[in-house]
C-alpha cells in the first residue's frame, strides 16, 4: 500500500480540525475543552518549530557562506534576493489597490454595522496595542532599521525570535569572517556547523511527524475563537476580495516558476504544500521557516548556499501577502469611512506598505502595526484610527493565516529564482527521518 504524502495528512488534519472545532461550538462548554485539552497541543507544535528556527538559520547560513570559494558570489546573490524582493512586493501592493479600487468593498458597508464594529473592538486591547507599537516605529528615524539589525549581544539576539535579522547579520558576519581566515584555519567551526545544520534538519523530520495532529489543534482553536459569525458575514466582501488578491499572487509566483524558472507550477506547488499548510495553520513565517528551508533544499533542488540567506531574509522582510492585505485594507477602511484618498495618497500607500514589510516582524498580528503606520501616511484622522482597525479586526485571524501563505510560496519562488540565476538550482535530494534509523535502532 502506498504510503499517503504529508501535504494530505497535514490537509486531512486540517479539515478534521475544523469540523471538530464547529462541532465543539455547538457543545456545551465545547469551546472550554478545546481551549485546556486539544489547543495545548498545537502551541508546543509551534513552540517546537521556533525552538529550531535560529539554530537553523545560524547553522545553514554560516554553511552556505563558508561553503563559498568567492566571497562576490555572495554579495551577488545578497543584490538579487533584495531586488527581487522589492519587486514582487510592489507586484502585490498594485494587485490589491486596483481590485479594492475597482470592487470598491469599503462603499457596500453600513452604517450600524461600523457603529457594531466599533462598538465590540474599538477599545479591544489587541486594537490600541497595535496603534501604540505603530506609533512607537513612526517615531523612530529614518535609519533605525539598519540601527536595529546590528546587535550589541550576540546572545541576546540569538536567544529571541524577534531578532530575526540580528541573527542573519551575525551569522553573515561570522561566516564572512571564517572565509577570510582561510580555509584550514576554518575548518573545526566550519565542520562544527555542518554537523550542527544535519542535525536541525533532522529535528524538522521528526517535528515534522507531528504535524497532521498539530493543525489539528491550531485549527480546532481557530473556530472557538473566531468571534461573533454575524460580524464575519458582515465583512465578507473584503474578505473575498483580500482572497482574490493573495489567490492572484499565487498565480504570479506560478507563471514566474513556469515561465522564468522552467519547472511545473503544480510540482513546486505540491513541494511546497506542507510549508503553505504549516503556513496557514501557525500565521507565521517565522515559525514555517524551518519547513520552508527543508521543502525548498531537499524537495525542490534550490542550492544551501542561496537558500541559507533567501529564505531567512525572505521570511523577515518578504510579507508580499501582508502588504496586499495592507493596500487593500487600508482602501477599505477609507472607503467605509468616508475618506478620500487622492492617486498620490495611493501612490504613498505604495511606498510606505513596502518600507513597513521591511520591518515587519513575521508573527501574527504584525500586519495591523504596518497598517497603522501605512493609514497614518496618508493622514488619516487619529481619533478615527482605532474605528478603522475596529472595522477589519474580526476577520483579521483567518486573513492573516491566508497571506502568511502567500508569504511563505513568494520566498520559496523567489529562493528558486535566484538559485536559476546563479546556476545553482539543481536535483532535489530527499532525507527521511529514518534513513540512518538501522544504525542506531
Amino acid at each position: 500500500m502506498k504510503k499517503l504524502e504529508l501535504h494530505w495528512k497535514i490537509l486531512i488534519g486540517m479539515l478534521l480540525g475544523l469540523v471538530f472545532g464547529y462541532i465543539m461550538l455547538q457543545v456545551d462548554g465545547g469551546d472550554s475543552f478545546i481551549n485546556k485539552w486539544i489547543q495545548p497541543l498545537g502551541t508546543i507544535f509551534v513552540k517546537l518549530l521556533k525552538l529550531i528556527a535560529i539554530p537553523l538559520i545560524l547553522a545553514s547560513l554560516i554553511k552556505g557562506i563558508s561553503d563559498l570559494k568567492d566571497i562576490s558570489k555572495f554579495a551577488n546573490i545578497g543584490l538579487r534576493t533584495i531586488i527581487i524582493y522589492v519587486f514582487t512586493t510592489v507586484i502585490a501592493i498594485t494587485i490589491g489597490l486596483l481590485l479594492v479600487n475597482t470592487l470598491q468593498p469599503g462603499n457596500g458597508v453600513s452604517e450600524s454595522t461600523i457603529a457594531q464594529l466599533t462598538e465590540t473592538y474599538a477599545n479591544d486591547n489587541n486594537v490600541q496595542s497595535k496603534i501604540s507599537e505603530a506609533t512607537r516605529q513612526k517615531e523612530s528615524g529614518p535609519l533605525q532599521f539598519l540601527e536595529d539589525m546590528v546587535p550589541d549581544n550576540a546572545f541576546s539576539a540569538l536567544s529571541d525570535n524577534k531578532l530575526m535579522l540580528q541573527v542573519i547579520f551575525f551569522a553573515i558576519f561570522l561566516g564572512i569572517s571564517m572565509l577570510l581566515i582561510g580555509e584550514k584555519s576554518a575548518k573545526p567551526l566550519k565542520d562544527f556547523f555542518d554537523s550542527l545544520n544535519e542535525v536541525v534538519l533532522k529535528m524538522v523530520d521528526l517535528i515534522m511527524l507531528t504535524a497532521p495532529y498539530a493543525v489539528f489543534a491550531l485549527l480546532s482553536s481557530v473556530v472557538v475563537s473566531s468571534g461573533d459569525p454575524e460580524l464575519l458575514y458582515a465583512l465578507l466582501y473584503y474578505s473575498i476580495v483580500v482572497v482574490i488578491g493573495l489567490i492572484l499572487m499565487i498565480v504570479f509566483y506560478c507563471l514566474i516558476v513556469t515561465f522564468i524558472i522552467k519547472k511545473n507550477p503544480f510540482w513546486f506547488l505540491k513541494e511546497i504544500s506542507p510549508a503553505q499548510l504549516l503556513a496557514f495553520s501557525t500565521s507565521s513565517s517565522a515559525a514555517t521557516l524551518p519547513v520552508t528551508m527543508e521543502r525548498v533544499e531537499e524537495h525542490i533542488g534550490v542550492d544551501k548556499e542561496v537558500s541559507s540567506f533567501v529564505l531567512p531574509v525572505g521570511a523577515t522582510i518578504n510579507m508580499d501577502g501582508t502588504s496586499l492585505y495592507q493596500a487593500v485594507a487600508a482602501v477599505f477602511i477609507a472607503q467605509a469611512l468616508g475618506f478620500d484618498l487622492t492617486f498620490t495618497d495611493q501612490l504613498i500607500i505604495v511606498l510606505t506598505a513596502l518600507l513597513a514589510s521591511i520591518g515587519s516582524a513575521a508573527v501574527p498580528g504584525a500586519g495591523m502595526v504596518m497598517l497603522v503606520i501605512v493609514l497614518e501616511a496618508v493622514g488619516f484622522p487619529a481619533d478615527k484610527l482605532a474605528i478603522g482597525l475596529a472595522l477589519i479586526f474580526a476577520v483579521d485571524r483567518p486573513l492573516d493565516m491566508c497571506r502568511t501563505v502567500v508569504n511563505v510560496t513568494g520566498d520559496a519562488t523567489v529562493s528558486m529564482l535566484v538559485a536559476k540565476s546563479v546556476g545553482k538550482l539543481g536535483k532535489p535530494k530527499i532525507k527521511n527521518w529514518d534513513d540512518n534509523y538501522e544504525e542506531v535502532k
